[in-house]
């Protein structure tokens, strides 16, 4: 990372516009009269663009208010049953502490019967009166109607706004509400992008590109993925006795959001401009000093509220995963991608719904990665906890069969709970005796989907350090559950002792790394993903760019995050710096192939790699995507293809390339593709032998479904192209930084200025597969698919390690 100490001297980096023509900021525009809508001239299109996003990703106007009215019955349930539980409950006559008398005129004093609810709750008067009398529970109480209210005026305007919304999908862009979840939202951008063309939406500029779209509803997003690449925002930690500690949670990442962007003092004069002071060099320092009293006063702020807030937590927490947690203690040992690994793999403008698929489909390889990594000593000690807890369970369990009175024996059974809990966690740490140790294959099938690794990996998938650093980015639901409640005390000392000692380097970045363009407003310039100003050298950006070491993005991020997009956005037309760097990476592909196996060896292979990975039947892209990540090993075994002839060693890279070189023109069907970015080969594509009797099943579908079916298949063939091309790009890097390392599994490349020039060369994408998501155990509380959506509404409305059984085979 670059040390943003070392730099005194910065200059800005000018405006680039080069997706707006030439003098168009004084272009006239005109609307039709026949167009009756206001939808024309929007003055805040980010807010706009942003409430179209979301209102497609969940599902209309009836699933956004349900949500909405549900979480403020939510709100009032807590806190009404909290209160009920605190000062309502006789706790005394609920544990059997004092006898209950239940004599009437006609019956035995010394008979008893057994208590009822009733008899623990007290009379509606005396609860009023414990409630009066505690002055800590009204002032709460008052507190939270305040915050009750607050949520009620804001649902009620979400309501107004949403309801617009419904009425620009149905009357602008021709939607109807039924059909909604059958449109992707590519498709839902094609016809913004249409109907500016009709009616101005933006009246700086005629047309709107894919790409003002993204910058528009990820403007802040992308400004929080280059501050954590750049190792700009204090998140890593080093403590005393734990070492390196990652620490982000979602109240540390609203406070960051609410200091730099939308809240009071904030960097941003509104929505999409920053405050011109922050553009200038000359009072850099007295700014700093602005921002860092800032962020103490955030930071005491959050000292006064964290008794409110800590207790907030842990209710909700309790409320969420108690029950949970008694029926599955699994559960809390199920893993999650950590809100840290979320930033740092993030690509520059990937939106919420595309991260989230391409992290799905990473779950199965990472979580058999961690999963390979056991401690011997702790399985041996774990088996013998589950031995002597399981016997005492047994017994207990047997002796409730035989006599039920035996449940009434005090603290019986919270015994057989907490037996089975100790059990279940025990048992998670016994690897399975049937799984292959194979760390760094796992790592690679990793890499194929999460798209970034620190150099450091490779070579060292079975160690510790590796390992830890994994989890940082993978964490357990349970870290994620602690993080969460530690972070009303947490925040406000990094903000504090952390965060403020770097307002100057804040102060520097936004000032280096922020641009104006036409139409958008000020954006982060590596959203930009200008190769010449932000690249690499060792990335495929020799001799195109012109970026500093400051200036350029970590870990390959620029290039990465230029094919994520150009992929998922076949129309866009890319910048000429870009346009370049692409067609130099398609003479790369084109040469590597011509050393690399052939792809109908490749698909000969393909059931024989998918039985390595898997127990599963793979589908023709999931075998192709395994074949790839596996042929480097089944050549150097000795193994043949089908064709039963002898196969010389090649490399992850090798077969990538031959699958990207060997790409036709051909098209997905009812895929409206400009420059054809995304195609397929002849023999894997959906008209050819291996999708004949899908074809068939397809005829007798209705038109909606068939649209449904193939954008589907263009998703999952476009999300695998995208992993052959960070397969490819990672080896070319690794043979960049490591030029001596010998030939083998990770052969030299040859190098660029070998290539000749092939003008003619068009196509840039490959094929794959993606492999099928593996839903994480979902605990409720804090939702782990829709968190980063849920702080967009909050935004818009205001050593090595030893060798064991428990691994897995890609």
């Amino acid at each position: 990372m670059a040390n943003f100490e070392a730099y005194r001297e910065y200059q800005r980096i000018e405006d680039f516009e080069e997706d707006s023509p030439p003098g168009e900021e004084d272009l006239l525009v005109h609307v039709p009269e026949g167009l009756k809508d206001s939808w024309h001239h929007i003055k805040n299109l980010d807010n706009f663009f942003k409430r179209i996003y979301h209102f497609h990703q969940k599902n209309g106007f009836a699933c956004m208010m349900l949500s909405e009215f549900f979480e403020l019955i939510q709100l009032l349930f807590v806190v009404t049953f909290t209160t009920f539980l605190v000062n309502c409950v006789e706790y005394d006559v609920l544990f059997a502490n004092r006898v209950v008398n239940h004599t009437g005129p006609g019956q035995n004093p010394l008979d008893r019967n057994k208590v009822t609810l009733s008899d623990a709750i007290l009379p509606s008067q005396q609860c009023t009166d414990r409630i009066q009398e505690n002055s800590w529970i009204i002032f709460l109480l008052i507190m939270a109607a305040i915050f009750w209210i607050y949520r009620l005026v804001k649902v009620f305007c979400n309501v107004l706004s949403y309801w617009e919304i419904r009425q620009f999908y149905i009357k602008a862009l021709k939607i109807r509400m039924d059909e909604l979840c059958n449109f992707t939202w590519q498709e839902v951008q094609d016809r913004l992008i249409s109907l500016q063309r009709e009616q101005q939406m933006c009246i700086h500029k005629k047309e709107l590109t894919e790409l003002d779209i993204y910058h528009r509803i990820l403007r802040f997003k992308n400004y929080m993925v280059a501050m954590i690449n750049k190792s700009l925002l204090p998140v890593q930690l080093q403590l005393p006795l734990l070492g390196n500690v990652v620490f982000l949670t979602q109240g540390l990442k609203y406070n960051f959001e609410l200091i730099l962007f939308w809240g009071p003092g904030s960097l941003f004069q509104n929505k999409w401009n920053l405050h011109p002071k922050y553009k200038r060099h000359g009072n850099r320092l007295e700014l700093a000093q602005q921002l860092s009293r800032v962020i103490l006063l955030m930071g005491v702020a959050n000292l006064l509220l964290c008794p409110f807030i800590l207790v907030w937590q842990v209710l909700y927490a309790f409320f969420s995963y108690t029950e949970v947690i008694r029926r599955e203690p699994g559960s809390l040992g199920a893993r999650r991608w950590s809100l840290f690994g979320r930033l740092y793999l993030r690509h520059f403008n990937e939106l919420d719904h595309e991260l989230h698929g391409r992290l799905g489909r990473g779950y199965k390889p990472t979580s058999k990665y961690m999963n390979s990594f056991t401690s011997p000593v702790l399985t041996v000690l774990a088996k013998n906890f589950a031995f002597f807890s399981g016997s005492v369970l047994a017994v207990l369990i047997a002796l409730t069969v035989y006599d039920e009175d035996v449940l009434t024996v005090q603290h019986i059974l919270t015994a057989i709970t907490v037996l089975g809990v100790v059990i279940t966690i025990a048992r998670s740490f016994i690897p399975d005796e049937h799984m292959v140790w194979c760390p760094e294959q796992l790592l690679q099938c990793m890499l194929a989907h999460i798209h970034y690794m620190p150099d450091h990996w490779r070579g060292n998938a079975n160690k510790s350090e590796t390992r830890d650093e994994v989890a940082q980015l993978f964490q357990y639901k349970a870290v994620f559950i602690l993080e969460e409640l530690l972070s009303p005390i947490v925040t406000p000392f990094i903000l504090i002792f952390h965060l403020r000692n770097k307002s100057l380097e804040i102060i520097d970045f936004f000032r280096n790394f922020t641009v104006e363009v036409v139409g958008v407003g000020d954006i982060c310039s590596f959203a930009q993903m200008d190769i010449r100003r932000h690249g690499n050298p060792t990335w495929m950006s020799e001799g195109q760019t012109e970026a500093s070491v400051y200036q350029q993005a970590e870990n390959g991020k620029t290039e990465l995050s230029l094919m994520h997009f150009t992929i998922k956005n076949p129309r866009w037309q890319p910048p000429q710096e870009s346009s370049v760097f692409i067609s130099h990476l398609k003479e790369k592909v084109q040469h590597d192939a011509q050393g690399g196996p052939s792809t109908q060896l490749l698909l000969s292979e393909a059931p024989l790699c998918t039985s390595l990975q898997s127990n599963e039947p793979g589908t023709g892209p999931d075998n192709l995507l395994a074949s790839v990540l596996a042929h480097p090993i089944l050549t150097a075994s000795g193994l043949q293809g089908r064709d039963h002839r002898f196969v010389p060693p090649s490399t992850a890279a090798s077969a990538a390339a031959s699958v990207l070189a060997s790409l036709s023109a051909s098209q997905l069907p009812h895929a409206s593709r400009g420059r054809a970015h995304g195609l397929l080969p002849a023999s894997v594509h959906p008209e050819g032998a291996m999708y004949r009797s899908d074809r068939t099943a397809a005829d007798s579908m209705s038109r909606s479904d068939s649209r449904v079916r193939s954008n589907t298949l263009h998703s999952e063939f476009a999300s695998a192209e995208m992993s052959l091309h960070a397969i490819y790009l990672h080896e070319l890097h690794q043979q960049s930084s490591h030029p001596q390392r010998p030939s083998g599994q990770w052969q030299n490349p040859v190098p660029m200025r070998d290539l000749h020039t092939n003008a003619g060369l068009q196509a840039n994408s490959g094929l794959g597969a993606s492999i099928s998501m593996h839903t994480p155990v979902h605990l409720g509380g804090w939702q782990e698919e829709e968190e980063e959506e849920n702080e967009d509404d909050q935004e818009i409305n205001s050593g090595n390690a030893p060798k064991q059984a428990g691994g897995g085979s890609c």
